[in-house]
This record gives C-alpha cells, structure tokens and sequence, in this order.
C-alpha cells in the first residue's frame, strides 16, 4: 500500500502539472475524509504521510473546529485549484500584452476567450461597439488585469483601451521594439476613430510614414484589428503648443494662447476649419484634449477678439480698482504686457523699469499697491474658504481657486454647488462647460446614493 501511494503521489503530480508536496497533502486530506466515514459523530481526523517510505498514520484530534464548509471533494478542489494557478502563471510568465484566442461562449458578464489552456473574460463594456463576436470567432484582446480571486475566469480583457492600440502598433512596427520610434500616447473612441502620437529617436526616420507602412500595410493591419477604426498618427513635441496644432491635425489653426495656469488653450481657426477642428459631435477636439492632456478651446476670430477684449475690461477694472490708478495708467500697464497684479508685484523691478511712461518712484508706488492687495485679498479668501462647509472642499476636482470664488457667490456646500446650472457654474468660475458640468454631476451622487 505505501508504494501504490508514492505512484499515485507521482503520477498526479505529472499529470496535473503541480507540486509533489501538494499531492501529497491533497492524499492526506482525502484519506481523513474516507475515514472520517466509519464514525456517525462529527470528529477532526488527520493523515500523515511519509514523503520517503509511503507509509502513513491516521490520528484522531479531540479538539472539535467549524466545518470546511461545501469542501465535499478536497483533494479534488485543491488540485483543481493548483492546476488552475500553474497554467495561469505559466501563461504569464510569456510576458505578453496581448492574448490571442477563441471565443468560447457568452455569459451574463460578456464572453469567454480562450487561448491554450487559459481563459479569460472580455467584458461587454470592453467590447467595440457594434462588435458582432460569435462563440468560434478568433479575437484578439488587451489583457487589462489580473484578479486572482475571481471566481470564473482571472483573466479581464479588453479592445477598447488605448494601450491595446499601442500594443498593437508595436506588433506591426518593429522600429519601436528597436527604439528607433516609440508611442507617446493614445486617445480612442472606440471602433470609430483615434488619435496616437508618435516620436522619433532616429533624425534619419520619418516616424508617421514608418507607422503607416508602405502603401498603408501597417494602419491598416492595425485598423483591421479594431474594426476599421480610423487611425490618426501625430507627431509628438515637447511644445504643448506645438503637439496640440499637431493633434488638431487635419485642422489648420490661426493662432494658439497658453493659459498654464488652467492648463488650458484657446485655439483660434477660421471659419472653414472650425467644423474640421471640433470634428463630428466634437470627437476631433476631444480626441485631441485626451491625447495632449490639455484642455483645448476651439474658436473663431471673432469669438477670440471679443474674448480678449472681455479680458482686457476685466483686468483694466482690476488694475483701477486694486492699485488705485485711472485708467490710462491701467491701459499702459496692459499695453506692456501685464494682465495680473502678481506680474505687477513681482516681475523683475528692471523689467517695468523700461516702461517709458513710468518713473522709479511711480514704479515702486505701483508694486508695493499690489503686493499689499495681493495679500488683502490672501486674507480675504481665507476668511471665505472657513466659511465652506468640509464636503464641497473634499469635492474631487476642485480647486483652492475655485473653491474660494465659489464662496464668494454664495455656494458654500456641496447642495449649493449641486444646484446650479451648468452656464452659472460657467459664468462664475471661467471653467469650460464640459469640466462644468462633470462638477455639478459629482456634487449630485450623493443625492441618488443617499
């Protein structure tokens, strides 16, 4: 008998792929469970087995603990387990990003893929839309994450991600895996377009001709894996200004202003670009703010002249107000290049000193006026922000800046700021109205999670 137990030990542990001490301790459990049988109590029986001769000792523990609940077949379970855990981590160990296979069924969660031996759940909200994947179609997938207390299968898949795109170019593109070209970034709305920027570390190679490919070989093997998604490949610049025309693309802008303060730019085209730049129901535009990381605002001439004079209002009557000037030394200050008491303050004193309409003394009047309104009004907005109430502060995506003038039109809680509407939000804080409306919408959650 103790030899049959060492074959049997080794046998599994082949066939299974797993451990021999796991065998071995999946044996134990199955004989105390066999002879746990012969007794019509409940009792706690534990089986050793000798690793060398095969031979074993059963003994019984006096000491009564909970039921391994639904555990019928143990030994059976736990190699099941263990197995399950080897071919996962042999799979992963290959290091790859992406996981070819076959759709194998659908269940209420999306669909089972699988490749070898492995599974892995493509949810429906990680499917392309309009999508038609049937049970034997081949896919190919992103592998989005790994939870290896899933129940089903530990695998999470995705086609909608922007890193499946990348992935997907790298595959196609050996000058990436070569370091001649690499991929700063992807944006995508998914099986209908997408925006990837691309950047060069070799003077002699075009980066965009070297992703498309000869006669576009490359894109489109890459726009047949995401259902015909159009593919536009930007060049990447360390010039946000730069990246965001290029990102734009097939727009051709006017003129840009960098707001770095809001992280923001007001991009100016004429009227024969401007549907081109915001692009059908404003995927271009979006697109392009997600790929550069700024929020980017189309407009027209027009519009940007009659911006620009609402901001030159709006700081005249600062400057008139705050240092205590008429107007035409708050026109001279704007002239010059000025739009902030903080420039006024604190730009180097040789720097105002080449304004010709200012004297020294005139000069040194004008920066201790504004340094003692910028901290009157520090004080000031401390003052507000005591009077905002903890759960609009902790509001994610609120800054101190806003926060403060929030308070100063009376929107001291999260109920106040849930009320507005979106072209108040607007008007009170400067914000863009998609960046509005996202705030009013979270400072409503906790009305329907109440």
């Amino acid at each position: 008998m103790s030899r049959e137990v060492l074959m049997l030990a080794e046998a599994l542990a082949r066939e299974k792929n797993v451990d021999r001490e796991i065998v071995f301790e999946a044996l134990e459990m199955a004989l105390a469970s066999a002879t746990k049988k012969r007794y019509t109590e409940d009792v706690d029986i534990r089986v050793s087995i000798d690793r060398t001769s095969g031979e074993y000792e059963t003994f019984r523990r006096w000491l009564v603990v909970p039921d391994e609940a639904g555990l019928q077949e143990p030994d059976k379970e736990i190699l099941q387990f263990e197995a399950k855990e080897q071919i996962l981590n042999d799979y992963l160990e290959r290091g790859e990003k992406i996981m070819t296979g076959t759709v194998k069924r659908a269940d209420k969660n999306g669909l089972i893929v699988e490749s070898g031996r492995v599974e892995a759940l493509l949810r429906r909200d990680q499917m392309i839309p309009k999508e038609n994947l049937r049970s034997g179609d081949r896919v190919r997938a992103y592998i989005l994450k790994v939870d290896r207390e899933a129940r089903g299968p530990q695998i999470e898949l995705s086609r909608t991600c922007p890193d499946f795109l990348i992935k997907l170019f790298e595959n196609e593109v050996p000058e990436i895996e070569q370091r001649l070209l690499e991929i700063k970034g992807a944006a995508r709305d998914p099986g209908i377009r997408a925006k990837i920027a691309v950047v060069t570390h070799d003077k002699r190679i075009d980066p965009i001709g070297t992703c498309v490919g000869v006669r576009g070989t490359r894109v489109t093997a890459v726009r047949n894996e995401v259902a015909g998604e159009a593919v536009d490949i930007v060049l990447w610049s360390e010039d946000p200004a730069q990246f965001v025309i290029g990102a734009l693309a097939p727009a051709q802008v006017s003129s840009i202003v960098v707001d770095e303060e809001r992280h923001a730019m007001d991009v100016v085209v004429d009227e024969e670009n401007l549907a081109i730049a915001i692009g059908r129901s404003g995927q271009n535009v979006r697109l392009a703010s997600e790929l550069t990381g700024w929020q980017i605002n189309i407009m027209t001439p027009e519009e940007s002249a009659e911006k620009s004079e609402k901001e030159s209002v709006a700081v005249r009557q600062l400057f008139m107000d705050k240092l205590d000037v008429d107007q035409e030394v708050a026109d001279i200050l704007i002239d010059e290049g000025f739009n902030s008491l903080e420039e006024v303050a604190y730009v180097p004193l040789s720097e105002m000193l080449e304004i010709e309409a200012f004297d020294e003394d005139t000069v040194n009047e004008l920066r201790t006026r504004a340094r003692d309104s910028l901290l009157t009004m520090e004080l000031a907005k401390e003052e507000r922000l005591e009077e905002v109430s903890q759960d609009l502060r902790s509001l994610e995506g609120l800054s101190t800046e806003y926060i403060a003038t929030l308070a100063e039109n009376q929107v001291h809680t999260r109920d106040d700021l849930a009320g507005l509407a979106v072209d108040e939000l607007v008007e009170m804080t400067g914000m863009d109205e998609t960046a509005a409306k996202t705030l009013i919408m979270k400072a409503r959650e906790h009305w329907f999670n109440a």
